[in-house]
């Protein structure tokens, strides 16, 4: 038996993002999802992630030439969508 505590799967629900205008969120794989902008544009991605503190969502957005950008962890995922409008 280990002390790992149990962990939640990553295969989660999109919980009030509906509230972020403008932006979709696809789901790419368990606790990973795009974020397009209205034209369809992939502005970026959204990673869910799960440690002692809890579950948080990490933004990333996408730069010219395949580079990315680490916007922030937010505790909400709507929280991490608002900040690609």
């Amino acid at each position: 038996m280990t002390d790992t505590p149990f962990l939640a799967p990553l295969r989660a629900a999109l919980p009030e993002v509906a509230s972020v205008r403008g932006l979709a969120l696809v789901p790419v794989k368990d606790g990973l999802w795009r974020v397009t902008g209205r034209s369809g544009a992939v502005l970026g991605h959204i990673e869910r992630k799960l440690d002692d503190r809890g579950e948080s969502f990490a933004a990333r957005r996408l730069l010219p030439a395949t580079r990315t950008l680490d916007l922030g962890t937010f505790w909400q995922l709507a929280d991490a969508a608002d900040c690609f409008r």
